[in-house]
């Protein structure tokens, strides 16, 4: 499990010096040799805190655009707002969390290559996990699973969506954002009406007593599922 990156951090200044170059040379090894060397950051150093390179290079900006969006969720009073606008909230602070939206571009394209697709995965189930616990999710079985995949869907299409919208103030891709969750939440109510169907019940019982068993994983143990870098939450 990894700790928010202090202010001072100089992962945070090659990130930034990266930035620069990821329209040119995506994230590369070749980005973070310039990056770090415009930082004015030793090689072995930068090597050391991005031991494969460029993959793990995306991967801290991906993380410092969760660490952004869990920051301004602390900072927000959601109290009043519906679960589902919770939610909504919630992944419009990620996409927002972006400061440059070609080095996310150019992020998707390396993580839809095959041989870094599970590294895609990672970072947004992390998203995912990361934005249910910030909103106080409680769930302990199978639910735990269904939730953050649910969601993992629901992000990655309006990020996709985000990412070819130029609508003004992006209002295009909030209004997409809105189509997804209500379309779970559709789902969640006729999930709802079926587990209130005593018929439909007793058909499903064995399955149904097999999913009441699943449990989430333990928290010392999360680095074997999708997540392996984690942010804690503050506190």
């Amino acid at each position: 499990m990894t700790s928010p990156a202090p202010p001072d951090d100089p992962r945070d200044a090659i990130i930034e010096a990266a930035l620069g170059h990821v329209p040119f040379d995506g994230w590369s090894d070749s980005t973070l040799r310039a990056a770090a060397a415009e930082a004015g950051i030793a090689p072995a150093l930068a090597e050391a805190m991005f031991p494969r390179g460029g993959v793990d290079l995306a991967r801290a900006f991906h993380a410092r655009g969760d660490r952004r969006m869990l920051e301004r969720l602390r900072a927000t009073d959601l109290s009043q707002m519906r679960f589902r606008d919770r939610v909504a909230t919630a992944v419009r602070y990620r996409l927002e969390a972006i400061d440059d939206r070609e080095a996310a571009r150019r992020g998707a394209t390396l993580f839809a290559l095959p041989r870094h697709a599970a590294e895609g995965a990672q970072a947004i189930w992390t998203t995912a996990d990361l934005i249910w616990e910030a909103l106080g999710d409680t769930s302990d079985d199978a639910n735990w699973y269904s939730k953050r995949a649910i969601l993992s869907g629901v992000f990655s299409a309006t990020f996709l969506f985000w990412l070819g919208d130029e609508s003004a103030d992006h209002a295009a891709t909030w209004a997409f954002l809105d189509r997804r969750i209500e379309e779970v939440m559709r789902f969640e109510q006729a999930k709802g009406a079926a587990n209130r169907n005593p018929l439909l019940r007793a058909a499903l019982a064995g399955p149904l007593r097999a999913l009441s068993r699943v449990r989430p994983p333990a928290r010392a143990r999360r680095d074997d599922l999708p997540g392996l870098t984690r942010l804690p939450p503050k506190g």
